[in-house]
């Protein structure tokens, strides 16, 4: 862009600039600063360094937080336009100043930007310039400089081999761990997994005195005042885990466990809501030793009987994959499904609904009499459920048991609760059911469904509400997708041509008809199409509902477009047959059906050159 500006006007992108960033209204001055990679470009390397970069500076210290937020994430790609990476220290000033805001917005941008340009900073550039940055604003009098610090870490200390220096690194990080401003500490604590995440990767970089000064912070952590600090040890729990594991190193690993189980118990609904919602990934930690794995059983158990809803609701969830690691079907039988059947029946019915999205996947570590006298019961008494979402996540997640029990005792259960819910008066649940169908039919075969659920799937389409018959459509779309077209043919298509000429009387029945039979065109063969929906469109081209005729006319561009790809054999039927319908279409006295009549016929004579 800068070459389109010829020399003598190359003085001006600057001072247009700078009288747009002095607009009164933001708005303008917001714009005028999402240009500033054009003035820079304009410029050039040399005058981006020496005039705009001090002009921005400026402006970083006198905005609004709007302008400042475009600021500080546009210098994170400015490397192009100070001269290269030797050059990038010149941003380091100005990102600063606006890492120190007091917006939360700006600053996060502001340290997104020095993390982008820390990368392709020098060995020597990091030193002399990115670590003083982090000593600046680790050691500032106001908290939101510290706040930016802590994100600011781990973008150098990898790159540190001088193990004095890096312990020098961590003892400052350590000082924002234990800040007196609770903001401060959460960061420092929110930002410490990526630390010990990046260690995990260099494995070798790691002193046994960092990893002391690590454990304190952790330490620390867990035992703040404030539950919005302590929580986020949860996280750092389970980075120090994996780092261990993937070490091989387990001497730390009764400690760490008692850890988890202080976590467990916390006073604060917070922190133990925190573990609950992890639970799996923090106890798959412990799977090298099974030993460790039961000992949290009880812990767990807490977790499901605790008195706080939400908390039920989140360790739910963490069911089936706590149960694998236990992989021992006593344990589960006596200890945990006795929780299971209590939170089957909670007072609250998110919890229910929680359980119910995870609890058939209870079966893989189950047998087949296992699933039948424990599992099934429990299933079937969600089933009857008086809260619609617990009934349809139990059906939208059925294929774990129907893969151990099979697929009869399955049905008997299965049937009464989607029929019950294919009833429901709420047509909202009416609709989430039809979109479960598909899913069933996956899970169960093309033989229950014909037997048990087709005619389910027809009657939808006859519903009061419009919502559920369209969705009714779009299932039998989605099932011949599944079967094939061959099974819609017999199974569909069939049964919905043996209309009752009474029937057809009505719009909504002409209506829904047609729709069905169009949606499926893509879905089924050139030769279903012409022998079984063409006639049909054609019985009802010269309907007496100006609707019902322009929908035709859309119906034969979808013929025709199904056509196409077997020109040879149905050239003439678009010749001979769509075309002269929608000229005789085009004709019509009704304008809207004149004007989808005159875009089908475009479309399909287009088919045909």
């Amino acid at each position: 862009m800068g070459s389109e500006i010829s020399p003598e006007d190359d003085i001006y992108p600057l001072a247009l600039l700078m009288d747009e960033l002095k607009h009164v209204d933001v708005i303008n001055r917001v714009e005028a600063m999402q240009r500033i990679d054009t003035v820079a470009e304009a410029l050039g390397p040399e005058r981006c360094r020496d005039e705009l970069i001090p002009f921005l500076l400026e402006v970083a210290q006198d905005d609004e937080d709007e302008v400042f937020a475009i600021l500080a994430d546009q210098l994170g790609k400015f490397t192009q336009y100070v001269g290269g990476p030797e050059h990038l220290t010149i941003l380091i000033q100005p990102l600063e100043v606006l890492a120190s805001a007091e917006d939360t917005v700006v600053r996060e941008k502001a340290v997104m930007s020095l993390n982008n340009i820390a990368q392709e900073l020098s060995e020597e550039q990091l030193f002399n310039a990115f670590i003083p940055l982090i000593q600046n604003l680790s050691t500032a009098d106001w908290f939101s400089a510290k706040v930016s610090a802590c994100g600011l870490f781990k973008s150098v200390l990898v790159r540190i081999k001088d193990d004095s220096i890096r312990s020098n690194m961590l003892s400052m990080y350590l000082q924002l761990i234990e800040d007196e401003t609770p903001m401060v500490r959460r960061s420092a604590s929110k930002n410490l997994p990526s630390i010990i995440d990046l260690f995990a990767q260099n494995q070798s970089l790691p002193t046994p005195e960092d990893w002391k000064s690590i454990s304190t912070m952790f330490q620390k952590i867990m035992d703040d005042d404030q539950d919005s600090v302590k929580f986020l040890a949860v996280d750092c729990l389970i980075s120090i885990l994996k780092y261990f594991n993937k070490n091989k190193d387990y001497s730390n690993a009764n400690d760490l466990l008692e850890s988890t189980k202080k976590l467990i118990t916390d006073e604060s609904w917070r922190v133990r809501y925190m573990i609950a919602d992890k639970f799996e990934e923090v106890a798959s930690q412990f799977s090298n030793d099974e030993a460790y794995i039961n000992s949290l059983v009880e812990p767990f158990i807490g977790l499901c009987e605790d008195n706080e809803a939400d908390i039920r609701k989140a360790i739910a969830k963490q069911l089936p994959g706590f149960v694998s690691l236990l992989n021992n079907p006593t344990v589960v039988l006596e200890k945990i499904f006795p929780i299971i059947r209590s939170l089957s029946m909670d007072d609250n019915e998110a919890t229910r609904a929680s359980l119910a999205l995870t609890i058939t996947n209870i079966a893989d570590v189950l047998d087949r009499q296992q699933t039948t006298d424990n599992l099934i019961p429990v299933l079937l008494d969600m089933l009857k459920d008086e809260f619609p979402e617990v009934r349809l996540n139990i059906i939208g997640n059925l294929k774990a048991v129907y893969d151990v029990v099979g697929v009869q005792l399955l049905s008997e259960s299965l049937l009464p609760a989607i029929t019950e819910l294919a009833n429901d008066m709420n047509w909202r649940v009416r609709l989430a059911i039809i979109k479960y169908i598909p899913i069933l039919a996956e899970q169960l075969g093309e033989e229950f469904f014909d037997k048990q659920l087709r005619e389910l799937c027809l009657s939808w389409l006859w519903d009061t509400v419009y919502s559920i018959r369209n969705a009714a459509i779009n299932n039998i779309k989605r099932l011949t997708e599944i079967f094939g077209d061959k099974w819609c043919q017999e199974e569909i298509i069939s049964k919905l041509l043996k209309f009752d000429t009474q029937l057809l009387e009505n719009f909504v029945y002409r209506f829904t008809l047609l729709s069905a039979l169009t949606t499926l065109i893509p879905v089924v063969s050139q030769k279903i199409t012409a022998e079984d929906i063409l006639p049909f469109i054609n019985h009802l081209a010269n309907d007496s509902v100006p609707n019902i005729r322009f929908n035709i006319a859309k119906s034969y561009a979808a013929v025709a477009e199904s056509f196409s790809k077997d020109l040879n054999t149905y050239q003439d039927t678009i010749k001979n047959t769509i075309i002269p319908a929608l000229k005789n279409l085009n004709e019509d006295e009704d304008i809207d059906v004149k004007y989808f009549a005159s875009q089908s016929l475009e479309k399909s004579q287009s088919i045909l050159q």
